[in-house]
């Protein structure tokens, strides 16, 4: 055996830290939740939020997104619960404050509670609980992680997000 090569045992220890973090990982996921299996009631209930095709007058679907309405989805990162979701993009003629003063009032009429987070510059966030379930309702001004990017033209493009844990738990705006 020459002096550089390493020895069975050596051999042996590397391979398990490369390997013994992966295993960990695994069974993270595989223990409590089932991720984002059997989670289609939810998203659909999700989708039929009444505040996902609310907007003010003169919004429509970003030209390249013209008929795709609500998008869902469900995130599963095995860092905590998996978040289901379900998003629409709207592009506006007019400026961010009059996208935030409309949801502030549909959201109140609609029984949500606003959570101000002075981070959270470029949205705004609510909360309220829907069948037992903690629901956050989010406007983000700056959307992105969309492909493809909305395109806004001349106006301002925005995304109206309403999510949950799959658990149900209490997921707030500062989170």
């Amino acid at each position: 055996m020459s002096p550089t090569s390493p020895s069975a045992g050596t051999r042996v220890m590397l391979t398990a830290a490369l390997l013994l973090p992966a295993a960990f990982a695994g069974a993270c996921s595989a223990v409590g939740e089932d991720g984002c299996d059997d989670t289609g009631t939810e998203l659909r209930r999700l989708a039929d939020q009444p505040l996902l095709s609310s907007a003010p007058a003169g919004a429509s679907a970003p030209a390249n997104y013209r008929g795709v309405g609500v998008t869902t989805g469900c995130d599963d990162d095995s860092s905590g619960a998996p978040w289901l979701h379900a998003d629409r993009l709207y592009v506006f003629p007019g400026g961010p404050d009059d996208v935030i003063a409309y949801y502030t009032k549909a959201a109140a009429a609609a029984g949500w509670h606003s959570e101000p987070d002075p981070a959270r510059v470029a949205e705004a966030c609510w909360t309220r609980i829907d069948r037992g379930r903690h629901l956050l309702l989010d406007v983000d001004l700056r959307p992105r992680g969309f492909s493809p990017e909305p395109e806004a033209g001349t106006g301002l493009a925005y995304s109206v997000s309403v999510g949950t844990e799959r658990d149900g738990g209490e997921e707030t705006c500062r989170d």
